[in-house]
């Protein structure tokens, strides 16, 4: 049968597919827009099967903060490459995922996936951006965070995104300071807020390591435990938030930043989401 391009333009619109596929979606479907429609969203599966073992190393961040800043989703959204990053649909997909994480806050990134957004689930917006533009696209991460203040921080070109939710506000704007506090974890990516928070895997790998180098230097077996203790205590200093020297000011710690804006302030814990 004969397809109008009235008719292509028509499902063109109702879907965002491009021309050539809404043609041959309504040629197969002989005219029946609904039967077309599920033609281009079985494409879609099909490109999207066909891509599932894509490294998708690009992409964008995307956040969403509550107007009483108490509240924020991050999530990161991954493509194949930089251009498709930079489309339109791809942005405004993202910015769906992430309004749509913050209305509904589910657990994880499955019941995030499974969550409607108009007639469909956002996994299958995802495998319907996937089967236009051919890309492999998927949600790599999703934080959801709450606090006395969540600011969150995205870095020049969108590629790494943090959250930060900070304790001790007593009435303070800590909105700078907040963001501050995001670009140093952005930067030197602690591995915990402070020694307290770090897990205990990581402490027992980072002793191992320490015993290993002392006893290869030759010290005395007597002192590798004192010595081992050390290396970790500077491993803290380093690799900790609190205890690093403040970005932007090396002559103070992060603590000591933090007390300087508002006496008692402090970070309850932080997210840093990067694509890649």
């Amino acid at each position: 049968m004969s397809i109008s391009a009235q008719d292509v333009n028509k499902l063109r619109q109702m879907t965002g597919a491009g021309m050539m596929d809404c043609k041959k979606a309504l040629t197969e479907a002989e005219g029946d827009f609904e039967k077309a429609i599920e033609i281009l969203r079985k494409k879609g599966q099909k490109v999207s099967a066909s891509r599932s073992d894509r490294e998708a190393k690009e992409g964008s961040v995307f956040v969403k903060v509550s107007d009483d800043k108490k509240e924020a989703v991050l999530i990161a959204l991954n493509c194949e490459t930089d251009f498709v990053a930079k489309n339109e649909e791809f942005q405004s997909l993202g910015k769906l995922v992430a309004d749509t994480a913050f209305a509904n806050k589910p657990a994880d990134k499955d019941a995030l996936l499974a969550l409607k957004a108009g007639d469909l689930t956002l996994n299958d917006k995802i495998v319907e951006l996937v089967g236009k533009i051919g890309e492999k696209i998927e949600v790599s991460e999703f934080v959801h965070m709450k606090g006395e203040a969540v600011v969150p921080y995205i870095h020049a070109g969108a590629k790494l995104g943090v959250l930060v939710s900070l304790k001790g506000v007593n009435g303070t704007d800590v909105t700078d300071a907040g963001k501050d506090i995001g670009m140093q974890i952005a930067a030197m990516n602690p591995v915990a807020v402070d020694e307290t928070s770090v897990d205990k895997t990581v402490i027992e790998k980072e002793l191992e390591i320490a015993k290993a180098q002392i006893l290869a230097e030759g010290k005395p077996e007597n002192m590798v435990e004192k010595i081992a203790q050390g290396k970790l205590n500077r491993f803290f200093k380093d690799n900790t938030l609190l205890p690093q020297a403040f970005v932007k000011d090396s002559s103070k710690t992060v603590a000591q930043y933090l007390d300087s804006v508002s006496k008692g302030l402090t970070v309850a814990e932080f997210k840093r989401v990067s694509i890649g």
